[in-house]
């Protein structure tokens, strides 16, 4: 079957679930799952349920489709996302955001948990990715040209929305809640970075690394969708501190801060 044919088939299935526009869509990463919390009127759909959906094999990702409100919004979550790493094809990892791209959902936000390369940040830290690098040699967009969603080259001097982070600032001052700001390193992962390598991503002008993210807004950008990224650093990377890394900090720095990051980002939501 052709990726078009299991797009529609997928966005057939959500659209007979929630059955109304959707204004905003957010996919949720490792420890902030709890993020749904925030929505009214929720309809839950399991990620096995969804046609050609994959799923989610790590922990701290629920693996559901959570569609429901905040205020007036209209909000879709991604309750965990889909990794290279897993050993799915960039392609499938995607798959969700073409999903929403033919949903006609115009606005994405994408979190994330990362290790801080920049030693002015500390773990539960909330960052603004004002850019990224993709250090892994692979590209979602490599293959045939989705002509329906794209131009073969998509222009990507700006990834991020600049009004989106002009926003999630003010948000940040009206609320008095510290952001930092800073540039997203792509790894393939699982394994942590070398401190060796963190070192060369510092000297290339990284802020903070993971292991996701970028192939969705490559292929959010791809299809014209305005994105804002938001980080919580949820351990200095490898090298800066004399201590091994561990997912469990991970997902226990993020349930540290997930009251803050609830509160953040349905302050955006309204806003944005």
């Amino acid at each position: 079957m052709e990726i078009l044919e299991k797009i529609e088939e997928a966005k057939h299935y959500v659209n007979q679930k929630t059955n109304k526009a959707i204004d905003l869509a957010i996919v949720l990463g490792s420890g902030l799952s709890d993020l749904v919390d925030i929505l009214t009127d929720q309809v839950v759909i399991d990620y096995k349920e969804i046609p050609h959906f994959p799923i989610s094999t790590v922990a701290g990702h629920a693996g559901k489709l959570v569609f429901g409100h905040v205020g007036e919004r209209r909000v879709l979550m991604m309750q965990g996302r889909f990794h290279y790493y897993e050993g799915y094809k960039l392609e499938e990892t995607t798959f969700p955001i073409r999903v929403m791209q033919s949903l006609k959902i115009g606005k994405l936000i994408v979190t994330n948990a990362a290790g801080a390369i920049n030693q002015k940040f500390k773990p539960g830290d909330i960052i603004l990715i004002k850019d990224h690098m993709n250090l892994t040699g692979n590209n979602p967009l490599v293959g045939q040209n989705l002509e329906t969603f794209g131009v073969r080259f998509p222009d990507m001097s700006v990834a991020y929305d600049e009004e989106f982070i002009l926003l999630a600032k003010k948000v940040a001052k009206r609320e008095k809640i510290r952001v930092q700001e800073g540039v997203y390193a792509y790894m393939t992962g699982p394994c942590y970075e070398t401190p060796s390598e963190v070192r060369m991503l510092r000297g290339l002008g990284a802020d903070m690394v993971g292991m996701s993210t970028v192939p969705e807004v490559v292929i959010a950008r791809h299809g014209k969708m305005r994105v804002l990224g938001i980080t919580c650093a949820t351990n200095m990377a490898a090298g800066i501190l004399k201590q091994p890394l561990d997912h469990k900090e991970v997902i226990e720095t993020a349930n540290r801060v997930k009251d803050r990051m609830i509160r953040y980002t349905k302050e955006i939501i309204k806003e944005i």
